[in-house]
């Protein structure tokens, strides 16, 4: 035994796919204890892409720090004016003959541009000439408009917040020179991959869906294992009349397209008994065939070996031979079957929930889950909201990853002809 897990660990796939799955295991172990919140509440409204958010009126309300970045204006202006806005001003300042050469859209450039703008911008010099392009009155609001983003956005200390209340409030100055301390503002949320369509914490609900596909993939690949093995040992052993039986029922199976009879009988089964066992049992019990034939075949070629043969002539029951001489051969055979029924039973789910089939929606996230309300709600067209949808695709795509590098590694170590 120890030979065995000594051969296994030092084949560089299984290691590989072997750490990438316990690092997903053990985030979704880990994770709740140091962030306990519920991954179905919501903290937020609509789609907010990830980043610190901190409360405004808790900032306002926290010690501030003078500081003096040589940056910290053209950043600020950067932030302020969006891509839009200063293709209007460059179209603006070209068209009313200013001198443009060497200014674009790039941060860098932006100080030049609202210093260009605010040397030659003229509210009534705008509305007399009827520049090209800007001779409509909507036009020309919208450059004023712009014209009193910018000059509201330099005026230094115009920013006034109130401290406590009643009697008690005071009122202050803010500088664009004022900081403060992220760690000491009351409430400072970090949403590293943001929120989903209801609001809920991506990475929290990420890591509860995670953990749910898993227990999901588990119980359907031990039940189709199981069942494979069963009805594999059985058909390939006894032979006879009992195997024509397994196997035709196994052939029915084959007939109709797995997923298809999948959808069938998760369908049949309606909305509201659809939980996670449920949900994993139909998926186990509609994918075990290929696992039985390949068992069978493997012990159709171990039923005449000598060791069996000496079993049956010492008297040996059916279940003695089986558990003793016939399944140890093949036990490496279905660790790696067990392996891929669980990565069959987690794409399985996430194409199930992706077609609105998956687990009641209210009780708990699942991968495909969330694959779905990205779909019903946008994020991969209007909201583009990336963050909804493309850390499910990596997980899914990791754990996949990591259980069929698993597999090959086993293959590489058991199989005789794979090996270096």
């Amino acid at each position: 035994m120890k030979s065995t897990l000594r051969n296994i660990f030092h084949s560089p796939r299984f290691v590989v796919g072997f750490v990438i799955f316990m690092a997903m295991v053990l985030t979704v172990l880990i994770y709740p204890y140091f962030v306990p919140r519920d991954p179905l509440v919501s903290i937020g409204k609509g789609f907010l892409a990830p980043g610190t958010y901190l409360s405004v009126y808790d900032a306002n309300n926290t010690s501030t720090y003078r500081i003096d970045l040589p940056e910290a204006a053209a950043n600020r202006m950067g932030s302020l004016l969006t891509a839009e806005d200063r293709k209007t001003m460059l179209d603006f300042l070209t068209v009313m003959g200013a001198d443009t050469e060497g200014l674009d859209l790039s941060d860098d450039s932006v100080n030049d541009l609202i210093a260009l703008w605010k040397s030659s911008y003229d509210e009534e010099n705008v509305r007399t000439s009827k520049y090209e392009g800007f001779s409509t009155k909507a036009q020309r609001n919208k450059l004023k408009r712009l014209d009193t983003k910018l000059s509201g956005s330099d005026s230094a200390g115009a920013m006034t917040v109130v401290s406590g209340e009643g009697d008690a409030a005071e009122s202050r100055a803010v500088a664009d020179t004022d900081y403060v301390k992220v760690n000491e503002v009351a409430n400072a949320l970090n949403l590293p991959l943001g929120t989903d369509n209801f609001g809920r914490d991506m990475l929290t609900e990420l890591v509860s869906a995670t953990g749910t596909s898993l227990i999901i993939g588990l119980i359907a690949g031990t039940i189709a294992t199981l069942l494979g093995l069963l009805v594999g040992l059985l058909a390939g052993y006894v032979g006879g009349l009992l195997d024509d039986i397994l196997m035709f029922i196994a052939n029915i199976f084959t007939v109709i397209p797995g997923f298809v009879l999948l959808i069938l009988i998760y369908y049949s089964v309606g909305q509201e008994a659809r939980g996670v066992t449920t949900c994993a049992i139909v998926i186990g019990l509609t994918s075990w065939v290929w696992t039985a034939r390949s068992v069978r075949s493997q012990v159709i070629s171990l039923r005449n070996r000598d060791h069996v043969n000496l079993s049956k002539l010492s008297g040996h029951s059916l279940f003695r031979i089986i558990i003793t001489d016939i399944l140890p051969y093949i036990a490496s055979y279905v660790v790696m079957a067990f392996i891929l029924q669980v990565s069959s039973g987690i794409l399985a789910e996430a194409q199930l929930s992706l077609l609105g089939l998956g687990p009641k929606t209210t009780v708990v996230p699942t991968l495909g889950l969330m694959m779905n309300w990205a779909k019903l709600f946008g994020a991969y067209t209007s909201s583009n909201a990336w963050w909804a949808y493309f850390p499910v695709i990596l997980v899914i795509a990791l754990t996949s990853f990591s259980l069929n590098l698993m597999n090959t590694g086993l293959d590489q170590v058991f199989n005789p002809t794979l090996r270096d």
